[in-house]
């Protein structure tokens, strides 16, 4: 076979702008700028400072779940229980306040991320050494904790007038126009995102989800992985809860109720896998983004609000039918590679 005929056979690689344009990334922000321009046309308040940073608001504590979502479903599992998480942690934070006025908010901050990492050991347990499916542990996990949250609510709520206002400042306060709750959740973000692409133990979560066999073999410790994952998502649950509180000021035992499937919905919808082993923390948060600029352009446009919950179906089956392609593609070149 001549040097012609194997250049031939072998099969081209994609330019640098094809890789730019099979990008989730790209196609995210290209779908954002649409709607967002395409609001802003019909109605011009859709850009105003206001808009735009109640927008910001609410997609931030969205985006901060969306982070220990990942880790979770890079190894092939999911958290249904993050939900219960933040609505047990705002409310047991808020009663607190209530107990100590004078408490310290990085206090609060910390107390939140414990009480989350705690619940979400009890999901590690479950799933990494009682084996049991992720999925049936945590919509288990999910209507514990909420009971346990009615039990301690017993049909009160927290009001803002509970709360001091140094903390309630916090919740409503900015740095440079950017909402302090916006840069938090920015910075966990970018935090998480190097870790998972720099360091061994990030990148440990996609060999995982990928193929826990040869993780093994590999040398990973994958129920000690798991385990940290659940502990994470928890803990980053239970962050999110505090900060739901400090948003809202008013929360009660239904606090949350529902953030989960809106939390996987961002995350696949960004190309987070639901097969394990593919994503990133980037196209996750553009995926709780664009889910928020969608609901609020909704809402500046006056539609029913079933809508935004079939646009969010829809575009998470769009997103698994993409992952599901692309996967028996994947796996076709891959056959096609080793038989030639």
């Amino acid at each position: 076979m001549t040097e012609r005929s194997v250049a031939a056979s072998a099969p081209a690689s994609p330019g640098w702008l094809s890789r730019l344009l099979m990008a989730r990334e790209v196609s995210l922000v290209g779908l954002l700028l649409l709607v967002t321009l395409g609001t802003a046309v019909i109605n011009p308040l859709f850009l105003s400072f206001g808009s735009v940073r109640d927008l910001l608001l609410n997609v931030s504590i969205i985006a901060l779940l969306v982070v220990g979502q990942t880790l979770v479903l890079l190894m092939k599992h999911v958290d249904l229980s993050v939900s219960s998480t933040v609505g047990l942690s705002a409310f047991l934070t808020g009663s607190l306040f209530v107990a100590n006025p004078g408490m310290p908010v990085p206090l609060a901050l910390l107390f939140g991320l414990g009480l989350g990492a705690v619940l979400g050991s009890v999901n590690g347990l479950l799933v990494a050494y009682g084996k049991v499916p992720a999925l049936v542990a945590t919509l288990g996990t999910l209507y514990v904790f909420r009971g346990i949250t009615y039990a301690v609510v017993h049909g009160g709520q927290i009001n803002a007038s509970n709360l001091p206002p140094g903390f309630l400042g916090f919740g409503t306060g900015s740095v440079l126009g950017v909402p302090n709750l916006v840069l938090l959740a920015v910075a966990v973000l970018i935090g998480f995102a190097f870790y998972l692409r720099s360091y061994r133990g990030g990148r440990e979560y996609y060999a995982v989800g990928s193929n826990s066999e040869a993780a093994v073999l590999a040398g990973i410790n994958v129920t000690r992985r798991t385990m940290t994952g659940f502990v994470l998502s928890g803990a980053i649950a239970g962050l999110a809860g505090v900060l739901y509180l400090a948003r809202f000021g008013t929360v009660d035992a239904t606090a949350g109720t529902g953030l989960e499937l809106q939390v996987i919905a961002a995350a696949v919808v960004g190309g987070v896998s639901i097969n394990g082993g593919v994503g990133t923390l980037l196209g996750a948060g553009l995926g709780a983004l664009l889910l928020g600029v969608m609901g609020s352009a909704l809402v500046t446009l006056r539609a029913p609000g079933f809508y935004q919950q079939a646009i969010q179906g829809a575009l998470l089956l769009a997103a698994i039918s993409i992952d599901m392609l692309v996967s028996r593609r994947a796996a076709k070149r891959l056959q096609e590679e080793r038989k030639s």
